[in-house]
């Protein structure tokens, strides 16, 4: 049987396996360490992907418009 690979966290000696794991007492695993990335510009913005959905159809064409007054375009 093949078994997908998982993400697992070490705490106080023991690896802790997510809850939705099932695999059979024994079964051999290879460990390896994997750093952390800290969350870059692109992540924290995901967030807010379309939270704006009133805004004017032009407005990318016209944000100086709508920012500042300017004519529009």
């Amino acid at each position: 049987m093949t078994y997908q690979p998982i993400t697992a966290k070490y705490e106080e000696g023991t690896v802790v396996l997510p809850p939705d794991v099932d695999w059979p007492n024994g079964i051999k695993l290879e460990i390896q360490p994997i750093e952390e990335r800290p969350r870059t510009w692109a992540d924290i913005m995901k967030d807010y992907t379309g939270i704006a959905d009133d805004m004017p159809s032009d407005l990318a064409m016209n944000h100086d418009h709508y920012l500042h007054g300017a004519p529009k375009k």
